[in-house]
């Protein structure tokens, strides 16, 4: 008989029992001394348990209310190893990205970074892999020649969901939700902003 103990991983609350809980603990411990001479270090750590806790949630069922050392281990081979964290191949990410999330597909959202009304053209581009002008035009025309593309634009607004976490807008984009990318994300977006301020 093992002891199940009760925590909170990104807002969800879990049973979790006693050999997963030291596992996983001393997972996040190595990732968050990885990340730790970083400014958005808490931030990351945030995603990263978030996306945690959304694959924790997947392995929940009515049969299985406790997350054991099988699922802590398929979750750190899906996240990656704390070792993995900055490794780089030789093609950058732009010329070779796995086309797939995390459970084998790619999901659409709504890009709140790229949008110039709610994000859905945008959205839909890195979904598809196209330039958003294309659509925003398609739906100009669709507007203008048939009376449709707003309404069909508001009802996607409504239905498709805005990415938030980096976890989310990594899925958008077809690339794997792993430690590293997480983390390359949150490093890209922190640049940028250094940028933007400088200028």
């Amino acid at each position: 008989m093992k002891r199940a103990i009760s925590i909170n991983l990104g807002g969800i609350v879990f049973n979790i029992d006693d050999d997963a809980y030291r596992e996983l603990q001393a997972y996040l411990e190595k990732i968050e001394s990885c990340f730790s001479d970083r400014e958005e270090s808490k931030e990351i750590m945030n995603d990263i348990e978030v996306r945690i806790a959304e694959l924790f949630n997947e392995r929940i069922t009515n049969y299985k209310q406790v997350i054991t050392s099988k699922d802590v281990h398929e979750i750190i081979e899906i996240m990656g190893k704390p070792e993995q964290i900055g490794e780089t191949g030789k093609e950058s990410t732009h010329e070779h990205r796995e086309r797939f999330g995390p459970s084998g597909y790619r999901r659409m959202y709504r890009d709140p970074d790229n949008r110039i009304l709610g994000g859905v053209c945008s959205g839909m581009s890195a979904y598809w892999r196209i330039d958003p002008i294309i659509l925003r035009i398609l739906f100009v025309i669709a507007f203008l020649g048939f009376g449709t593309g707003l309404i069909i634009y508001i009802i996607l607004w409504i239905v498709l969901p805005e990415a938030k976490t980096k976890a989310q807008k990594l899925e958008m984009m077809g690339e794997k939700v792993n430690v590293s990318n997480i983390g390359k994300a949150f490093k890209e977006e922190f640049n940028n902003v250094k940028k933007n301020m400088n200028l």
